[in-house]
């Protein structure tokens, strides 16, 4: 079944509604190389942004942006797989900045249940060890289902390591660097960002933090929002506070960008990790989408 199937199966013909959200299924599915805005897609069609977005929402069962990148990933794929395109070419071709942009979106994660999270790690077995990166010593951990947790050491293991476990104090945890150390090379080396094997995330937190990290998961590299960005993506526009505190409980540093979160201001505000550290992460990434750029 296509995208634009599952789609229209959910859609009943009837009134205005599903005019309008027939014609931005059109619009996304014609368009997509130029990556439009909700603000854009709405001027296009004659609409509020905020009715657009819930009229689509309610209707089709997710957002215009994320049938955006559903479309994207689509042709993505299709690309990579069957036209055999380089990633670089496969990136500017379905209208994204580069492969630093393509690579935020073959980031694949699942939650935990609630139940899950409750137990606060009862049943779980983490494994984790410290290994070198751009940004310092990493503290990196893992679970069956994919990569759970990143930190980083400022000359302090053992504080790094109790911050991350008192997190989850009911799971088993075991150091096993063998294991851990693969995960260092694809989180930062951009040459191992590969599409046809996506890294895989699990994201323990409640259903609030989950909402946040997936919206940290959509800007793309080389830029940043503010918390009140996040807060009506996620439609909570007056929990910036909560969102903040939300941001700063992200147990997957990096990967989940909440270094590319800003006060209302644009100040860099607080980071868990130190704001030399998101400093550095901004003009890391920064560096190397404008080299993208340039090369394209």
């Amino acid at each position: 079944m296509t995208i634009n199937q599952a789609i229209y199966k959910d859609i009943t013909p009837e009134g205005s509604d599903y005019e309008t959200v027939s014609r931005v299924i059109e619009l996304v599915t014609e368009d997509y190389r130029s990556q439009p805005s909700l603000d854009e897609i709405a001027r296009r069609l004659g609409q509020s942004p905020t009715q657009l977005q819930k009229t689509f929402t309610r209707w089709a069962g997710l957002s215009p942006k994320a049938f955006l990148q559903a479309v994207t990933l689509d042709h993505a794929k299709r690309l990579l797989a069957t036209e055999g395109l380089p990633l670089l070419e496969t990136a500017l071709e379905v209208g994204l900045s580069g492969p630093g942009r393509l690579h935020d979106l073959f980031v694949t994660h699942e939650a935990m249940s609630p139940g899950e999270w409750k137990a606060r790690g009862g049943g779980l077995v983490i494994r984790w060890g410290f290994h070198p990166s751009p940004f310092g010593l990493a503290l990196v951990m893992a679970t069956e289902r994919g990569l759970a947790g990143l930190a980083f050491a400022d000359g302090d293991e053992e504080a790094c390591f109790r911050d991350m476990a008192e997190r989850w104090p009911n799971a088993e945890f075991v150091r096993d660097q063998a294991l851990t150390a693969p995960y260092v090379g694809r989180i930062f080396d951009p040459a191992s960002w590969n599409s046809d094997q996506p890294l895989r995330v699990v994201l323990i937190g409640t259903d609030f933090q989950v909402r946040v990290w997936e919206s940290l998961l959509r800007i793309p590299l080389g830029r940043a929002v503010t918390y009140s960005d996040i807060a009506r993506d996620i439609g909570q526009p007056t929990a910036s506070r909560a969102v903040g505190a939300a941001v700063g409980r992200n147990p997957l540093s990096f990967v989940v960008p909440c270094h590319r979160a800003l006060g209302k201001s644009g100040a860099l505000t607080g980071y868990h990790w130190g704001l030399t550290r998101k400093r550095a992460m901004l003009g890391w990434e920064a560096a190397r989408a404008n080299g993208i750029l340039a090369e394209a």
